[in-house]
């Protein structure tokens, strides 16, 4: 069908920070493997039908460089796989356990059905790690790749000579992995301070994301940002919010797998939400074709709340519509089950109600671009200012960044030679600054964890630059933390 009611863009964001060998469970490499079988894999698998189909410009897919080295890493791949035979085992003990309900006992034979095909899908499409199987996407239009900073750092926050060095490298990065150098990017938490958009002009950077209260609403267009011709896409939060808010959504639905409550004899989830006050154990077995039912529903309600907003857009503005939608991948499969295949129902009803579904790029090019705009301090967290990475729960945080940033500058000076030492400490510092661990702390998810793994990263950077063993040390830590081998100091 032609397009007649506007341009509809999903943006996805694919990130967790760096995981392998800091630790297992609750958090740690068990996080990473979660979000890799019930995630990344359903969303290939999405990305494959589409692009079977000659489908292009399907969606807007940002990875960032550490996820990227993550799915990528050989012992990341061996202690996956790992992982998903112990899945296998899990499902076989939960059909003994489960016997006694008809729904619970075919819940555990389809986890061993999904923990089969995960397993065949990295023997085969996945044995040489992520970055083939993106590229494949790339080079042939299905996705609109957005690209990052190395380690997800919050931007505003970090001294400009090293958020250059740091946006340069994870763009260096993704180029290196995947052939294509990006044209966009998924600015770390849409975190932006006026400026920022000359730099990214300077790296090569021509659209990034900010969140919809940035262009005070109006995001019907994409903007240049000051005197640049950068461009940013806000995101429309009337239209995102019906899925995801702060404080309802879908996935919250009775009908919908319960995240939160596990079986812990078998580390399977088996009760459906059933309601916000029921106790767990009072939580109703997952019904699947219930969920499925609800599905539909909500594949419609959303396809209705876009065509809703685009004709409200257009009688706004007299001017064809464009409306973004921008999410954390993580959501479609590992916090929300039906996820994915509500996400394939959407992106295959949108262009039958007469919407048509490209990315960024491809809405550029359409001409959904406007006039300049001088864009605030901002992010996409809580407020929408900076408060999550710079507020006063982790104050000691973004003191101990800011020093550690000086010595940074200080000690790592340019060399005529590569040196392993330096290159492993600048890693160890990028490391530290990943925005995640402020992000943990504000939210009070796992905030011992994330202190830890700041203050680990940051007193081996100290190592590296005062201890005399420090060549021994070098080759310790980056036997754990190499995700970027190409990663040299000289550049700094």
């Amino acid at each position: 069908m032609t397009a007649s009611e506007g341009t509809f863009c999903l943006v996805v964001h694919s990130h967790l920070p760096w995981l392998p060998h800091h630790g297992s469970w609750p958090v740690g490499e068990e996080w990473l493997y979660q979000a890799w079988a019930h995630s990344y894999l359903p969303m290939v698998d999405l990305l494959d039908r589409f692009a079977d189909e000659g489908k292009r410009d399907v969606l807007t897919l940002g990875v960032t460089p550490v996820l990227a080295a993550q799915l990528d890493d050989p012992y990341s791949l061996r202690t996956f796989h790992d992982w998903l035979g112990h899945w296998q085992l899990r499902a076989q003990q939960a059909s003994t356990l489960w016997r006694g309900d008809p729904l619970l006992r075919e819940l555990a034979a389809a986890e061993h059905r999904t923990a089969m095909r995960a397993s065949e899908a990295l023997e085969t499409r996945w044995r040489h790690g992520f970055s083939p199987v993106l590229r494949s996407f790339v080079d042939n239009g299905t996705v609109e790749l957005l690209g990052g900073p190395l380690t997800h750092p919050f931007q505003p926050l970090l001294d400009p000579r090293i958020r250059a060095f740091a946006l340069r490298g994870g763009l260096d990065d993704t180029a290196l992995r995947i052939g294509h150098r990006p044209e966009g990017i998924w600015a770390p938490e849409c975190g932006y301070e006026p400026g920022m958009e000359v730099g990214y002009a300077r790296a090569g950077v021509r659209r990034f994301m900010v969140d919809g209260p940035s262009l005070k609403g109006d995001t019907s267009q994409a903007r240049t940002v000051g005197d640049s011709d950068v461009l940013c896409f806000g995101r429309d939060l009337e239209v995102t919010y019906r899925v995801w808010s702060p404080k309802a959504g879908y996935p919250g639905h009775a009908a919908y797998r319960d995240f939160h409550t596990w079986d812990h004899r078998v580390g399977l989830k088996p009760s459906r939400v059933t309601g916000k006050t029921v106790e767990p154990p009072d939580k109703a077995p997952y019904d699947p074709a219930l969920a499925a039912d609800t599905l539909r529903l909500h594949v419609k309600d959303f396809v209705d709340t876009v065509v809703t907003r685009l004709r409200e857009l257009r009688g706004r503005h007299d001017r064809e519509p464009m409306v973004v939608a921008a999410y954390d991948t993580e959501l479609f499969g590992h916090w929300w089950h039906e996820g994915p295949a509500w996400l394939e129902g959407v992106l295959r009803a949108l262009p039958e109600a007469g919407v048509r579904v490209t990315t960024l790029r491809g809405a550029a090019e359409a001409g959904h671009v406007g006039g300049a705009v001088d864009l605030p301090a901002s992010s996409w967290g809580s407020g929408k200012d900076w408060r999550v990475w710079d507020g006063e729960q982790v104050a000691d945080m973004v003191d101990a960044n800011a020093a550690l940033q000086e010595r940074l500058l200080k000690h790592v000076q340019p060399g005529t030679a590569r040196d392993a030492v330096r290159d492993q400490a600048v890693m160890e510092a990028m490391l530290a600054l990943s925005s995640d661990w402020a992000f943990m702390v504000t939210k009070d998810s796992a905030a011992d964890y994330a202190r830890r793994r700041a203050r680990v990263h940051t007193e081996r950077f100290d190592a590296l630059i005062s201890s005399p063993d420090r060549e021994r040390l070098a080759a310790e830590y980056r036997a754990q933390d190499r995700p970027f081998g190409h990663l040299d100091a000289r550049n700094l």
